[in-house]
């Protein structure tokens, strides 16, 4: 093989990996979490079985949140104001409950798998 026709495949194959990379990470469903006045809205969020699923929090407190939970393994600060990003799944149905650590009597949700 002459060197374009390698520089041709090696082109073919990098646009080939970008398109999987990308068909990948936009079938990953987004679901949105606000904190306002210390409470996770909505409360109960609703995500299919076996899926990855991406949550963006909104802190819309002047006060940092941490959004956490012991059976979902996962914990992220969210600073006054601020958002963050948590991927959570593949998870089997059933429900997993999380809370705020900075308020939790009052900053309670659960995920429901469904």
């Amino acid at each position: 093989m002459n060197k374009s026709k390698v520089r041709i495949l090696l082109s073919q194959l990098f646009l080939c990996l970008i398109l999987v990379t990308n068909s990948s990470y936009a079938a990953v469903p987004e679901i949105e979490l606000r904190i306002r006045d210390h409470l996770f809205f909505p409360s109960t969020l609703e995500i299919p079985a076996n899926q990855k699923v991406k949550i963006r929090i909104f802190n819309e407190d002047p006060t940092p949140e941490e959004f956490e939970s012991f059976e979902l393994n996962r914990e992220k600060i969210i600073v006054g104001n601020g958002q963050a990003v948590v991927f959570i799944g593949p998870l089997e149905p059933g429900e997993y409950p999380f809370f705020g650590e900075f308020y939790p009597k009052t900053a309670q949700g659960v995920v429901v798998v469904k």
